[in-house]
């Protein structure tokens, strides 16, 4: 990207060293940071070993916000939303805030609908339905 090109993420103008960075939903965090969690526990008679505030707050952040609970449903979640050749932030937001209607999911996410995608409305119902699905029976 040129440095004339002003950013935009909702025309999918940002640098490309985001573009091709890998994000993380909440609810991947939240199964990275349990495991780390459950290490540090069994480690707990060393005094070196405490967890610090911030890495408390930060786990009690990410299960809060995390729509999905069960690490299947979170790969699950990956994977579906992964089949819409979506940059990784955008897969993020749609998994994080788990739109209901296309047109929440176009308004959390504007470059679903631009730069000549094949996303039509009637394949972002379907990838919301299919998120759905696997909410529902988590």
């Amino acid at each position: 990207m040129s440095t004339e090109e002003e950013e935009n993420a909702a025309e999918l103008k940002i640098p490309d060293e985001f573009l091709k960075a890998k994000c993380l939903m909440n609810c991947e965090v939240a199964l990275i940071l349990e495991h780390k969690y459950e290490q540090l526990q069994q480690m707990a008679d060393d005094p070196m070993n405490q967890m610090s505030q911030v890495f408390e707050k930060s786990l009690q952040y990410v299960k809060r916000f995390s729509r999905y609970k069960n690490p299947d449903a979170v790969r699950q979640v990956r994977e579906i939303l992964s089949r819409y050749q979506l940059a990784e932030f955008e897969l993020c937001v749609l998994g994080n805030l788990c739109p209901e209607t296309v047109e929440e999911a176009i308004a959390m996410v504007p470059s679903i609908k631009t730069r000549g995608r094949a996303h039509d409305d009637e394949a972002i119902e379907k990838m919301l339905h299919d998120l759905s699905l696997i909410k529902k029976f988590e």
